[in-house]
């Protein structure tokens, strides 16, 4: 959802003259659901592409960059400083693909090219995403969400509980749709040729990785940067798979600087995947 851009990482952007704009993607949020396609199987859309086999999809990446690109259009803007973080890392990279003329730059951030052999996730963090909420109530939900996160956030992970809780309620409050997240999640897996796709990308880039990521392991981050020209390619210290506020300080004090050399004019548009 979109509130997990934090309003700490958004205002910094926003005190820099930049305007920021978050969206729910879609199967999630206040967005459209897609639940006529019911809930499917991760286990077996693993095995399927395990196998070798084509992994069918109610939508792609592809089209949740369009998405993207239909935000610009009905906000009537032309070009855009594109960030993503993890899935929507995949998914900016997937707009810089399909529409350079609208990238004036590409912010990947823990994310992956989605290439074949890349490290896996560690066996805890799976063991912990593949978990039920003990209990049926909204309260055993939040307590799931707060241990998830400070496992995927990693050992220097440093989110105050109160901070930490406050955040998942409210995104709790707002929308729950845990079957759509695994639609995407079966995007994420279907959407095997964005790696060998990524040398086409032109827009100025910006590949940024947590070092302590056990969900999406380092590697992928430098595997992403490889497979993109000219790309820039920095280790984000003491950072898993989330942003709390050290993170986020870390990460836009990298960004910030790379948005300014690559400016598209006053007040130019960032978006957040």
């Amino acid at each position: 959802q979109l509130v997990h851009w934090p309003e700490y990482f958004v205002q910094p952007l926003v005190r820099a003259g930049y305007r920021v704009i978050r969206f729910d993607n879609r199967d999630i949020g206040l967005s459209q659901y897609f639940p006529q396609f019911g809930r499917p199987s991760a286990p077996w859309a693993g095995l399927m592409l395990a196998l070798g086999r084509e992994l069918d999809t109610p939508y792609t990446l592809g089209d949740m960059a369009a998405d993207a690109l239909g935000v610009l259009d009905a906000l009537g803007i032309e070009r855009a400083h594109i960030v993503g973080a993890s899935m929507g890392g995949m998914i900016a990279q997937r707009v810089a693909l399909a529409a350079p003329e609208r990238a004036a730059t590409l912010v990947s951030i823990m994310s992956t090219s989605g290439a074949r052999g890349l490290p896996r996730p560690d066996s805890h963090v799976v063991r912990s995403m593949l978990a039920r909420p003990r209990g049926g109530t909204r309260e055993a939900l939040i307590r799931y969400y707060v241990e998830l996160y400070r496992t995927i956030g990693g050992p220097s992970y440093d989110q105050p509980e109160g901070d930490l809780r406050a955040a998942i309620e409210a995104s709790v409050n707002r929308a729950q749709n845990p079957d759509g997240m695994l639609r995407q999640l079966r995007a994420i897996m279907a959407d095997t040729r964005r790696a060998q796709a990524l040398a086409g990308v032109r827009a100025p880039t910006l590949v940024l990785h947590g070092r302590e990521d056990p969900l999406v392991p380092l590697n992928c981050g430098a595997d992403t940067a490889r497979r993109i020209p000219e790309s820039r390619y920095v280790v984000i210290e003491r950072m898993g798979h989330a942003l709390p506020p050290s993170a986020s300080g870390q990460v836009l004090a990298e960004m910030l600087p790379f948005l300014h050399t690559h400016r598209i004019g006053a007040a130019a548009p960032a978006v957040a995947a």
